[in-house]
Formats: structure tokens, sequence, C-alpha cells
């Protein structure tokens, strides 16, 4: 059976969330200093690992989990990384694996895994990442006091910073497209927060599903001729498709705009987003207070900090626009 957990110190964690006038939740960024746990690191730990789907904006995120722990000074981890590839049946299946196996701690990597866990599993530590709102996603009733065996951190984002950016591309712009898995809780929630922003900026969102990667490429065509800009943002569906959207854009001059810096990368004109390998570390630093002797209750949620605006000029001139100087002077990241 799992470990028991037992109190070492009361944690406080005051947190601040500050992007587009939004205030919440946010955990230090010194990872080496927050994780400093009291129990003994060289004990062998088990931690099972649920991750949505392949895609580098996630595998960034576990990478970044495993690397804080390291820093922490828990070596003698063993890992079974699981992915369940987009399919929500397999999810379930994970879940229930992770739910008899002897596991110290478990951690769902988006939303559709951390549910399947937290469903399952009740008698050991449950850390979500990478999940956009976890209150309206059902794993926990208040980030601050969190139940007691799930806590984790959100990549909740403002989104109207990311259509402004679509009205930058394309200031006479009416209709932005979204191609999303209506199937992901989180998609909806972002789905919803663009059509109440857009609502206030003159803009509509075209929403175009895809409940699978293969139906990707067929959802992003289906908003040729239909929109003046495309956005994806925090969909993984979506995300693990990318280059299918990116395909489209480039052949139709349509400017797309993203949630997160991979994104950028890979051919996404501009985005404002964290970086998730930092978005791993922080969940690292919570898991090494929780192997710590930390009770899950007394570590609030995290949100994601430091919001970046990433730019690609090679892809912007694919999709035939331009980013005006004063983006490419603020950009933390060109590529």
């Amino acid at each position: 059976m799992p470990r028991a957990f037992k109190l070492v110190l009361p944690l406080a964690l005051v947190l601040i969330l500050a992007v587009a006038g939004v205030a919440a939740g946010c955990g230090s960024s010194d990872t080496e200093s927050d994780a400093s746990p009291s129990a003994d690191t060289s004990q062998a730990y088990s931690i099972g690992i649920s991750q949505i789907v392949t895609h580098p904006a996630l595998d960034a995120t576990v990478q970044g989990f495993q690397d804080a722990l390291m820093e922490a000074g828990y070596t003698n981890v063993t890992y079974d990384l699981q992915n369940a590839e987009g399919d929500m049946a397999t999810t379930a299946s994970i879940a229930q694996k992770f739910a008899g196996d002897d596991l110290d701690l478990v951690l769902g990597v988006a939303t559709p895994t951390a549910q399947a866990l937290v469903k399952q599993i009740t008698d050991r530590p449950v850390l979500f990442t990478a999940v956009t709102d976890p209150v309206g996603a059902g794993l926990v009733e208040d980030p601050n006091m969190p139940s007691a065996n799930v806590t984790g951190v959100s990549d909740m984002q403002p989104v109207k910073p990311i259509l402004e950016l679509a009205q930058t591309f394309r200031p006479d712009a009416k209709n932005v497209g979204m191609v999303y898995n209506a199937g992901e809780s989180n998609s909806v929630f972002l789905v919803e927060q663009a059509e109440k922003d857009a609502g206030t900026m003159g803009l509509t969102i075209v929403k175009a599903p895809a409940s699978t990667s293969a139906e990707v490429q067929a959802a992003a065509k289906s908003l040729i001729g239909r929109v003046d800009a495309i956005a994806v943002i925090g969909d993984n569906t979506a995300v693990s498709a990318l280059e299918a959207i990116i395909k489209v854009c480039d052949e139709n001059d349509i400017p797309l705009v993203a949630g997160d810096p991979d994104s950028v990368k890979r051919g996404a004109v501009a985005c404002y987003g964290f970086d998730y390998y930092d978005l791993g570390k922080q969940t690292g630093v919570m898991a090494a207070q929780i192997l710590g002797g930390a009770p899950v209750d007394e570590v609030p949620v995290q949100f994601a900090e430091n919001l970046q605006l990433s730019i690609n000029e090679k892809a912007a001139t694919a999709q035939g626009v331009t980013i005006p100087d004063d983006l490419v002077a603020q950009a933390v990241n060109k590529y």
C-alpha cells in the first residue's frame, strides 16, 4: 500500500497570478528553495504519470516535473509513464491500473487524464497539471482549500490577448475560428471564454469541432472562407495535430495565433502563453512538498506563471501577415 504522509510543516502558500488584470494564486518560481523536503529523499518512490496525448508542450511539462523532483533531491524515483494518445477510454484504463498499483503519488497531465485519476484514486495524492479549469472540471471545489488528496497546477490563461493578436494581424477581422475538442472540458471552457471576450471586441468565434487528431485537418479546412484568423488555445487534440492546421493556414493566408510557445515554434504566427516546462517544474515542487510530508489539503492549487509573447516571422510570411515592430521588440521568444 502507499506510504502514509505525515505533516512536517504547516504550509501557507499565497500565490498571485497577475495576467491581464486577473488575480489568482501562484507559486514561487524558485524551485530549489521551495522544494526542500524533510523526508528521506534517498528512499525509493514510485510515481504514476498519465498524459492525455503526445505533443511537445505536455512532454515538456512531464520533463519539468521530473527535473524539479531531481533538483529537490528525489533521485530514487521510478516513473510509470502512460499516454492515452487522445483516447478517453484509455484514460480510464490507466487510472484503473494506477489505482491497483503500489504508487506513492500519481500525476494527471491535462484535464481528461486528471479527471479519470480523481474518479479512481482516493487513497494517495493525486496531482494535476496543464488543467485549465480545475473547479469546472470537478477536480477541486475550492483552489485555496483542495480536497484531501487532490491538488495541482492550472494553466488557465487569459484569452483576450490572443484574440487581440488576431486583430493586430487582421485589423478588419470579424470572425476568428477555433479548432477544439468538445469532449475536453478545458477546451469548452476556453471556447466559452473566447466567445465572451470576442463579444466585447466586435468579433465572432466560429467553432470547428474535432473529437480526434485525425479530424483536425477537416475541421481546419471547414474554416476556409469563413474566418479571418484561427486560434488554437489550450486544446490538446488540436495541438497534437497542429501541423494540419498550419498547412491550411499557410495555403490560405490565414494567420494562426496560439496559446503556447511551442505552437509558435511549430508554425503559428504568435502567442501569449506559458512555458510548459516551467509549469511542470511548478508541479514537481508541489510533489516534493507532498512527498516530504505536507498534507495535500494544505497545498493550495497554483496557477501558471510568466505569460510570454512569442512570434514566428517565417510563419507570418507564410500566412500573409507582417508582425509589427513593437511586437517584435516585446517578444520573449522569436522563431
